[in-house]
């Protein structure tokens, strides 16, 4: 190699390296411009979500609304509507809860005290209660008698004498029901039969895992979710309402 080409070789190979490196940047700039919004937006996400993990629930809660609000649309005044004398509160609502529940259920009667007091602070709230025996036989029994005490006007007596005597069981449910002054095992009634029933299938549309199965507006609560998600829920119906 004369002492003429080897420059030029250099400079070839110095030209090839340079090229090459602006190739290659402008490769991992390219990269970077498609790949770096996504990690961008996975790192904020993730930022988000541990700054403040309720946005994951609100998200969850969204889409159940949004499952449930076909099934709300089409049964609302099934929903709402109280059976007899089944609920409590203003008799002109301008905010209806509807409580499924169980007499055997604990977290049922662990929201009492959350529902006995929103129907103290809010005098236009309305409570419609919903019989879902299904803890078995003494819970279907209790559903019953409670539902003969509704027909005659009696439903408040018999469901607050049961819940203060203790889980159904034969001696509570006669306590209650001679309470309620009605007889102390269930006569077949087709109509309570049938609201039974009606309560099975709307629980299931509704999504039940359990009772409590609150249903607020468009929101459908499952579980012993407490005061404040209960108020804010009936807040939230009640702006709608208003708008």
């Amino acid at each position: 190699m004369s002492g003429e080409d080897a420059p030029a070789s250099r400079r070839g190979g110095l030209g090839a390296a340079i090229a090459g490196g602006v190739i290659g940047s402008l490769l991992t700039a390219a990269l970077l411009l498609f790949a770096l919004p996504n990690v961008l937006s996975s790192r904020i996400v993730r930022q988000g979500l541990l700054a403040d993990p309720k946005i994951l629930s609100d998200a969850v809660d969204a889409l159940k609304d949004a499952q449930y609000a076909p099934v709300l649309a089409a049964n609302r005044a099934a929903i709402e509507t109280p059976f007899a004398s089944s609920w409590k509160g203003s008799a002109k609502p301008d905010v209806t809860l509807v409580e499924f529940f169980d007499y055997a259920c604990p977290y049922c009667k662990a929201s009492n005290p959350a529902v006995d007091r929103l129907l103290q602070e809010d005098r236009g709230l309305r409570v419609v209660y919903r019989e879902l025996p299904i803890l078995g036989p003494d819970s279907v029994t209790a559903a019953r008698l409670s539902l003969e005490a509704s027909k005659l006007g009696r439903f408040a007596k018999f469901h607050d004498s049961l819940w203060a005597a203790g889980r159904p069981a034969p001696d509570t449910i006669a306590a209650a029901a001679g309470a309620a002054q009605i007889a102390p095992k269930p006569d077949a009634d087709p109509q309570v039969e049938a609201e039974i029933k009606r309560n099975y299938q709307l629980a299931g549309e509704l999504g039940a895992t359990g009772t409590p199965l609150f249903v607020i507006g468009d929101r459908v609560l499952n579980g012993a979710v407490g005061y404040d998600m209960l108020k804010q829920a009936i807040d939230v119906a009640r702006k709608k309402a208003g708008s």
